[in-house]
Formats: structure tokens, C-alpha cells, sequence
């Protein structure tokens, strides 16, 4: 007979893997928010965030804005169109007034272009018989909408920050005769963002 001396396994110890730390998006933190309407000092503070760093304390104080520059906000109650009633109620006359190119007498500023032909949708209601321009980059060459600009007269301009800042810096339109500025600032993507949550912005 014949005997095999078995020697003991060893066993090999398999390296504990660490837990990786589940991070926190910003759409699980804006999940639990519930949205309220934008304030004053929620533009200033970002304002004073975005330019704190590159600007003297001088420039920063000129940065800010008074309280009587702002309209009171969508307390949520309202639809888009008429929210603009309430805050604007002399729209015919301004409408019937302007006359420039290359301006608008109101600029709604919105997260995405998605957003913005929502917002050009539920408008009808208040705008009239005035035009509206689309101010977004899906589908429209910046070409398109300088030469639209220098060409016609609109009165409501509805867009994202990227494409109004090209179109600003590329004098294709004109802030001098704008009298309302709209920020979108309560709506949330399909990540629960809302415009100000983008970084980018």
C-alpha cells in the first residue's frame, strides 16, 4: 500500500476589496429639494460666486443689483403666459413701440433648447401678434439667426445663455432697447438641474 502524506492547503487570502464610497449626484441631493421660487439674492449670490475671484471688490459692488431691478417671482401658481400679463401689463404699447433690428423687448433665458420651444408654445396666450424669436443652437446656425436679427423686427427673444452670450458678443444683438429679462429659474431637467445647477451657466 501506498501512503500520501497530504499536506495542508493553503488557502490564498483574497484581497478584501474596499467599498467604493457611493457618490452623491446632484440630482439625489436636488430629489429631496422642493423647488421655490427664485429670489433676489439667489442671482447676486451667484453673481458675486462666479465673478468673486477675478474681480476687485470695486467691480463686484458694481455688479449689484438693486431690488427694485427685479419683478416679483413665478410664486408657481402661475402658467408662463400669464405670469407675463401680471408683470408686464403694458405689452401692447411696448410692442406697438418697438421698431428697432437687431434687439428685443423681452429675453427669456432657459436651460435647453427643448425648454425654450416650451416656453415659445405657452406663450401664445400673452405675446399677441408679435414675433418671437428662437435663440438656441439645436438645428439653427448662429448665421441664420444674425442675419434674422438684422433683417426684422422681434419683439420676444427665447434662447439658451451659450447662444444669447454668441449673439451678444458677436453684436448680432442688441440688450440697449430690452426691457425684461426672464430667467427660467425654477424648471429641472431630466436630471432634476435647474439652469443655475449647470455649471457651464
Amino acid at each position: 500500500t501506498e501512503c500520501f502524506l497530504s499536506q495542508p492547503e493553503v488557502k490564498r487570502e483574497t484581497p478584501v476589496k474596499a467599498k467604493k464610497r457611493k457618490k452623491k449626484k446632484i440630482s439625489d441631493i436636488l430629489a429631496k429639494s422642493t423647488p421655490k421660487p427664485g429670489v433676489p439674492a439667489d442671482v447676486q449670490n451667484l453673481l458675486s460666486q462666479h465673478f468673486g475671484e477675478s474681480r476687485s471688490v470695486i467691480e463686484i459692488e458694481e455688479l449689484k443689483l438693486s431690488d427694485s431691478c427685479f419683478l416679483p417671482a413665478n410664486d408657481l401658481t402661475h402658467s408662463f403666459s400669464s405670469y407675463l400679463k401680471e408683470i408686464c401689463p403694458k405689452w401692447a404699447k411696448l410692442r406697438k413701440n418697438h421698431k428697432e433690428k437687431k434687439s428685443v423687448v423681452m429675453l427669456v433665458i432657459c436651460s435647453s433648447a427643448l425648454r425654450s420651444l416650451e416656453l415659445i408654445k405657452s406663450v401664445t396666450a400673452f405675446k399677441g401678434d408679435c414675433r418671437v424669436l428662437k435663440l438656441f443652437a439645436k438645428h439653427i446656425k448662429i448665421k441664420e439667426q444674425l442675419n434674422m436679427l438684422e433683417k426684422g423686427v422681434f419683439h420676444i427673444g427665447v434662447g439658451t445663455p451659450g447662444r444669447v452670450k454668441a449673439l451678444v458678443e458677436q453684436d448680432g444683438l442688441c440688450l440697449d432697447s430690452t426691457k425684461y429679462m426672464i430667467l427660467d429659474w425654477n424648471w429641472r431637467d431630466q436630471k432634476l438641474r435647474r439652469m443655475m445647477d449647470i455649471p457651464e451657466v
